[in-house]
């Protein structure tokens, strides 16, 4: 059983002991941009290795075509007990406000805004920025604003997140590429290169800070969708890569006139 308390746009969990025992596996999706086919892939993939718990780290649409698809998907989840958060594409697709943005993430937004429906828009604006639970922090972006949407691309802007929060292990994504940072008592946040699919200890005495990579729209040159898997009983993360239809994916968007960019890159993960 979970007890939830809100504040300011944060949520907080508070893990109490219930019939089923502790959550133990826990499924890591950030950056799905409205990529049906590389959501679906991920989570046959979740299902297969298996997992207790869905967290979803923000920006759920934006880029890809198929937005309704995936926010009711995901709203399905949430109510079957999956962490959802905002992200800055979310944001920008309740209120269709674009500053800051590119010509095609612009382009993409507009479209998207006006897909989604009511219902849609408004269980992105419902969601949080932040998450705390037990020893972990989930967000979007990182500690120290969460909806100032800055990305951690090096070793000084993890350091920064790390020190901005008490919770021993970060969860976030925005930067599209996995990344995996960690940073012992009064000593510099170090940079690790994370393979897939081998599980990395997450040793007690660090803080660690892992960026997830991207579901639909990867920017390591590794087209392939990108997830991640948490063990809390060994303390142990995987990097996962799950295969997809990029032709379908591609396709969508083309038919949806969107910018050709959008689709160009799912082939090559840039």
């Amino acid at each position: 059983m979970f007890q939830i308390e809100a504040r300011e746009n944060t949520v907080r969990l508070e893990q109490t002991l219930g019939r089923n025992g502790l959550v133990m596996r826990i499924a890591f999706m950030a950056d799905i941009h409205g990529n049906r086919e590389a959501l679906d892939a991920c989570l046959l993939h979740a299902g297969r290795v298996g997992f207790d718990r869905l967290v979803f780290l923000g920006d759920l649409v934006g880029y890809g075509a198929d937005p309704v698809y995936v926010v009711d998907r995901i709203a399905e989840l949430a109510d079957k007990g999956a962490i959802v958060l905002l992200g800055n594409h979310d944001e920008a697709a309740v209120s269709g406000e674009t500053e800051g943005m590119n010509e095609y993430a612009r382009q993409s937004i507009l479209w998207t805004h006006d897909e989604l429906d009511d219902a849609q828009r408004g269980f992105l604006a419902g969601l949080p920025s932040s998450v705390t639970e037990e020893d972990r922090l989930y967000v979007h972006s990182e500690a120290t604003a969460p909806r100032a949407w800055h990305y951690v691309t090096n070793a000084a802007e993890a350091e920064r997140s790390m020190r901005a929060t008490d919770k021993r292990l970060t969860f976030c994504g925005h930067t599209h590429r996995p990344q995996l940072y960690h940073m012992a008592s009064m000593k510099p946040a170090v940079h690790f290169k994370p393979p897939s699919a081998q599980p990395i200890p997450l040793i007690g005495n660090r803080k660690w800070l892992s960026v997830q990579g991207a579901v639909g729209q990867p920017r390591d040159e590794n087209p392939a969708a990108s997830w991640g898997l948490l063990d809390t009983g060994s303390v142990e993360f995987t990097y996962m890569r799950a295969p997809y239809d990029i032709e379908a994916a591609a396709g969508k968007i083309h038919a949806a006139h969107l910018p050709q960019i959008l689709a160009a890159r799912l082939y090559i993960g840039r």
